[in-house]
């Protein structure tokens, strides 16, 4: 419903896909030789949505991608899992599995700025390492999970809310990043 827009959903069976590339030859490419074809020349944008899983589909994802934004609760038990990404990006470039890969940033999400924790969070992310932190900081709000329920993005379904705000100044950091 949103004009210039496409979206290809997931559903259960692409987990019988995981299952069916662990025997494939060159089952990290799968998807790149997907993408790289007609794809590349019909959109300006890709943007692959993952699982916070470490697995072949998520290593698909990376191979066939040229950048990675990290979205992070702000939480602290969500730091290992920076770590880990972070780790897996760096083996895949080494490995030559896909060398232009980069960590484009890290988002803050589920930001609650009423509770200390959230803040310390904020400032412990900037200190990860070397990486860009948006400026662009998603906040917690109800119209985040209302969307997906009406089946809509938050940009249509709430335009003016806080949410559609930050994912429209997060679409332009990123076309800024380049």
């Amino acid at each position: 419903e949103t004009e210039g827009v496409d979206v290809a959903p997931s559903d259960i069976d692409l987990s019988a896909t995981e299952n069916q590339l662990f025997s494939s030859i060159g089952r990290e490419h799968a998807l790149r030789e997907v993408v790289h074809g007609w794809a590349e020349k019909q959109y300006d944008y890709i943007v692959i949505d993952c699982p916070p899983t470490l697995g072949l589909l998520t290593i698909n994802s990376l191979v066939a991608a040229d950048g990675v934004i990290i979205p992070v609760q702000t939480q602290y038990s969500r730091l290992q899992g920076v770590r880990a990404l972070a780790n897996l990006v760096t083996q895949i470039q080494g490995k030559g599995l896909n060398p232009r890969l980069r960590i484009m940033g890290i988002l803050p999400t589920f930001y609650d700025g009423r509770t200390n924790h959230a803040k310390d969070m904020l400032a412990e992310l900037s200190e990860l390492g070397d990486y860009h932190v948006f400026d662009t900081i998603v906040k917690q709000t109800v119209r985040l999970g209302e969307a997906p329920l009406a089946g809509k993005p938050v940009t249509s379904y709430a335009s003016r809310s806080a949410a559609a705000e930050a994912y429209r100044s997060l679409a332009q950091e990123v076309i800024d990043l380049g």
